[in-house]
This record gives structure tokens, sequence and C-alpha cells, in this order.
């Protein structure tokens, strides 16, 4: 069912996921301030299963929603009132088990299927709608880690800028698969497996933005790993890796959720069980990080991290405390402080249009 709330205004908004079997409402809708980029909560629509991350449309016009769930489904919203998302059909059935990541690419829609490790391509029909999948994507092998890498678990699904190629994180195998988009059709066609260290288990993955260096979040260790990107050939090569925790931080930590600044300079995580957000400074070829600190994440588990549009905040979406916390960024510095907060139950990410 939906949910109607203070509806109707325009300007820009914020979409937030969550998990519905844990309190989770669905999609949460809500107005940004434009002077402090608040978040307000004006809307509320349930009718996916545990939507946990969204994504838009290139156009942004039509809203993407995974259903995370065994049987994983996705859901198209159109946007023609951005305070009130609409459905586009039912969910599709995406022949994947627990998608946890989308990207929306050309007239496809692709999932990250993080229990059946594969990436699932959807078409995107006239209008936004999404119709069965046409191709799924199966990794094959397994980690050290044997409770987590018995098998794949594709956690992420990124297309690179070149509008050529899409990059898989899998946790389970250790690396990153890259598909080469056909140039006629736009279906992912396998293309190359780039191993990372064993048991790292690479969870979300980002482009610096010239294009040409890749930074991944791994889940199993606190570190991040800094690739160099060659579009020209599809190459992706691991070139060092990184602690985004002090040396001597004690007890069990899941990062989750890597951002890089739009100039280059930063790169920020989101830390599970630390329960913090780590500040990392790019040099200038983009190959070395140096981790500056720490802050907290102004609640429990951040699940997920976003950047404002631009680029003066950022949005934990702490899923175990049940909120947003927002927070200024120090431009010379990077690091962040903490602006302000808001109640979303099971929150898990932020998207922005």
């Amino acid at each position: 069912m939906a949910h109607r709330g203070r509806g109707g205004q325009r300007g820009r908004h914020a979409y937030i996921g969550s998990f519905t079997e844990a309190g989770g409402r669905g999609i949460t809708v809500a107005r940004v301030d434009g002077d402090t980029g608040a978040l307000t909560p004006v809307y509320v629509t349930d009718v996916v299963a545990n939507p946990s991350y969204l994504t838009l449309s290139p156009g942004g016009d039509v809203l993407y929603a995974v259903s995370e769930s065994d049987e994983g489904a996705a859901a198209a919203f159109s946007l023609a009132d951005p305070a009130r998302p609409e459905p586009l059909g039912v969910p599709v059935a995406v022949r994947g088990d627990g998608p946890t990541h989308l990207a929306a690419v050309g007239s496809w829609l692709l999932t990250a299927n993080y229990g059946s490790g594969s990436v699932s391509a959807l078409p995107v029909r006239t209008g936004g709608g999404l119709g069965a999948p046409t191709t799924v994507l199966a990794h094959r092998g397994s980690g050290p880690v044997t409770e987590r890498q018995a098998g794949p678990h594709a956690h992420s699904v990124v297309p690179d800028p070149s509008g050529r190629w899409v990059l898989a994180a899998d946790l389970g195998t250790d690396s990153v698969w890259s598909s080469a988009l056909d140039p006629l059709t736009g279906v992912p066609r396998p293309h190359r497996e780039t191993r990372l260290r064993p048991g790292s288990g690479p969870r979300h993955l980002v482009f610096h933005p010239s294009g040409d260096r890749v930074y991944v979040l791994n889940e199993l260790e606190p570190t991040v790993t800094a690739c160099r990107w060659d579009a020209a050939q599809g190459l992706l090569e691991p070139v060092g890796t990184t602690r985004v925790l002090p040396v001597g931080v004690e007890g069990v930590t899941y990062p989750s959720a890597p951002v890089v600044s739009a100039d280059g300079r930063f790169l920020w995580a989101a830390v599970r069980g630390h329960d913090g957000i780590a500040t990392l400074a790019l040099d200038a070829t983009g190959d070395g990080l140096d981790l500056r600190g720490t802050v907290g994440c102004g609640g429990h588990w951040p699940r997920d991290l976003s950047a404002h549009p631009d680029g003066r905040l950022l949005y934990a979406a702490n899923e175990r405390s049940g909120d947003v916390t927002w927070f200024t960024v120090d431009p010379g510095t990077g690091i962040p402080a903490r602006s302000g907060s808001v109640a979303v139950p099971a929150a898990s990410c932020v998207v922005f249009a």
C-alpha cells in the first residue's frame, strides 16, 4: 500500500530504501532542503518488499529498486511527480537470489544477485517499465573464508564512465568481473575476471572522476583496493591496498560503501561494526590513499553512504539504529562533521534526484 504524506512539492528529493522484513517502511521520499541539505520525509510506499537498493534511470524520470529476497525481483516507479513514485507494473523476477544492488545502463537494468552469485540483465521498456531478464551472467569460484565464501556472491554492479563496460564486485570469489556491453544491443557479455587478495571479500566499487581509477571496498577486511582501469581493453589492474581503519582497532568490522569526491581528492568509506566513516586522501595519480581519520556514523550499522549532488554533504543510512544522518564535509581536510539526522527504520540506501 502507499501512504500519503506532505507530498507534491517540487525541487530536489531523496529516495531512501529499507528492509521491510526488519520494520522498514519500504521506499521513503524526503524533501531535501536547498540550504542545509536536511531531509524531511514526505511520502512512503511499501509496495515492494525489502527495497534495499535504489537507482535512477539515466534521464532521472524513473526510480528502480531491487527486492532483496530469496527469489529476487526488481521494480520500476515513475517519477512524473518526484514526491510520489508510482509503480510501473508489478515487480519482475530477476532469476537470481537476494539481489543487493542494481544499475541502469542504456536500455537495460542490471542487478547483482548476492545469493546466487550472478548478474541479471532486464530490458527497460518504453516508459521505463521492466521486462523479464534476457541474460543472467553466473560467476564461478570461492574464497578462503569458508562461512562467507563457499561460492560466488555478486554484491554490486557498476557501469564504467565510457559506457562500454560494467564491473561487478563478487565477495565470494575475491574478484571483480568485467563484462562488455554489446554496442548494438547493450547486453552484457563476459569479458574478464580480476582477482583481488584472497579473503578480502570485495563488496562495492567506485570510479575516480577521471575514469581511469577504480576503488574496491572490501567487506571481509577493513581495506580498499586501488586499481587502474583501461577502458580501451577492459583491463582492471590492482595497484595497492589501504586500510580504512587505524592499525590496532579491534572487533568485527564490515566496510560497506565507498564515495569519491567530485574533485577526486578524497575517498570516504562507511564501516559497520566500527560504526564510522573513514576519510582517505587520494594522491595526484589516484593510486595512493592516505587514511586521514574516522568519525562516528551518527548511528549503528551504516549500510550505505551517499554524497549530496553538490558535494557539500554525506549521508549515512544507518540500518540498525533506523536513521539517515548527514554530515557537512570540510572542503580543506575532507573530514565530515555531523549536521543532522532523520528517523527511517531499517534504512539501507539514499539516492538523490
